[in-house]
């Protein structure tokens, strides 16, 4: 905790700011949204596809404008985006504790996607910008706060839920309220400032096909698209496999929290030792590599344990049910923990320093929809599983993804497309 410490202090007030934003904001969004399904479909008593309406329209909309977020955040600077997402978020969660009427949670669902799409950009922009030479270390710190977060956020929300869910609703629209105030009084206005940051003199559009255009950024966003389904996991199958092997009473609930507990606490631990014995000892194109064959390598454990008999009852039945998982959630965190100061920090140079908000925007966008089919094509091989007594399928086409992702991205290092081209000094 004291390397931690030290480590945080080294950076910039601005740079420390914004590791501790993306701390709350994670709290706040995390303390209500795992409830949130609950809440609509026990407390308000909407039925199933409503449930699910009003969930998708978040994720669609918070997905769908990324880049327009990004955009913004170049145009306009960095600041407005963050707060005004700040407080977007602030009046959807506050509307979503106090509506009942599926128009106004659909609203509500909606303006909070949107407030991602505004900050996170922007966010991510700014701290590279701001952490200069230093970016690599300093994502590697912006992860450990964005995973106690995550780690925290549940844990608050369901003392909060046990009083009444309004009240979680309440409280995490009042932590973005305090987020933004703190925003406007502290953070200081910052915006790109490459050659390319001047959009008052080019359109959108042509903003947008100069983004496009960038061929050996698309292809590192397209090869990492897989190593966020693989990622994700963590919400969908291993859970369901857990569920599945355990049961739904209180001890699947305690299982499944354990994969939250030994993919978050391992980052805080961890992160930035990983980071550290990477940047001295191999190229970032390897510790990408690396990151993602660790992921793929992750549902190694469930395929071996698929080849095993289940207990039929009993404590035994539990070492399936918890140990490949628990272990499958560490590598891939371990795996996060190898790529993600060294993704964010390849956007921004394949971006040239040119429109890096924007460049943000449309990665997390194309990964997004990645996420999304690689999220149905994974609930596919589930049941497909189940209904042929192929247990090892959806472990082997996992497997089979991480491959191809990881020789995806050793095929662009060898080639030196994840260098960037050269940034274009201001003149």
């Amino acid at each position: 905790m004291r390397e931690l410490t030290a480590q945080f202090r080294g950076h910039e007030r601005s740079v420390r700011l914004l590791m501790v934003n993306q701390f709350t904001i994670n709290l706040g969004f995390y303390m209500l949204m795992p409830y949130l399904a609950a809440h609509l479909s026990g407390g308000l008593g909407l039925a199933g596809w409503t449930v699910g309406l009003v969930l998708g329209v978040r994720n669609f909309t918070q997905q769908g404008m990324f880049l327009v977020g990004g955009t913004l955040a170049d145009r306009f600077g960095y600041k407005p985006l963050i707060v005004a997402g700040c407080l977007l978020r602030t009046a959807g969660f506050a509307a979503l504790g106090l509506s009942a009427s599926l128009p106004a949670l659909i609203a509500a669902s909606a303006a909070t996607g949107l407030a991602g799409a505004l900050f996170n950009p922007a966010v991510r922009a700014y701290l590279a910008r701001d952490a200069g030479e230093r970016r690599v270390a300093a994502f590697a710190l912006f992860n450990v706060f964005y995973q106690a977060g995550i780690l925290l956020g549940p844990l608050v929300g369901m003392a909060l839920t046990a009083v009444d869910f309004r009240t979680t609703c309440l409280v995490a629209a009042g932590v973005f309220a305090v987020l933004g105030a703190v925003q406007i009084r502290s953070l200081p206005t910052r915006r790109g400032d490459g050659p390319a940051e001047v959009p008052e003199r080019t359109g959108v559009l042509t903003q947008w096909r100069g983004v496009l255009a960038n061929r050996p950024f698309l292809l590192f966003a397209g090869a990492m698209t897989g190593s966020y389904v693989l990622s994700f996991q963590v919400y969908l199958a291993l859970p369901l496999e857990v569920r599945r092997l355990g049961g739904d009473g209180s001890g699947g609930t305690a299982a499944t929290a354990l994969l939250f507990v030994v993919s978050g606490l391992g980052t805080i631990l961890l992160q930035t030792r990983v980071t550290a014995w990477c940047r001295d000892r191999i190229a970032p194109g390897t510790a990408l590599v690396a990151g993602v064959a660790v992921m793929g390598a992750a549902f190694l454990p469930l395929l071996a344990a698929s080849a095993l008999p289940v207990p039929a009852a009993g404590p035994w039945r539990w070492a399936p049910a918890v140990g490949p998982p628990a272990l499958a959630a560490f590598l891939l965190a371990l795996g996060t923990m190898l790529a993600y100061p060294f993704e964010m920090d390849t956007v921004v140079r394949l971006s040239g320093d040119r429109l890096v908000a924007t460049h943000y925007g449309l990665y997390n966008t194309v990964c997004g929809v990645g996420i999304t089919l690689g999220n149905l094509l994974t609930g596919a091989a589930l049941d497909a599983a189940r209904a042929a007594g192929l247990a090892a399928l959806p472990w082997l086409a996992l497997c089979a993804l991480g491959v191809i992702c990881a020789l995806s991205l050793h095929a662009l290092h060898r080639g030196r497309r994840l260098a960037g081209p050269e940034p274009v000094p201001a003149r």
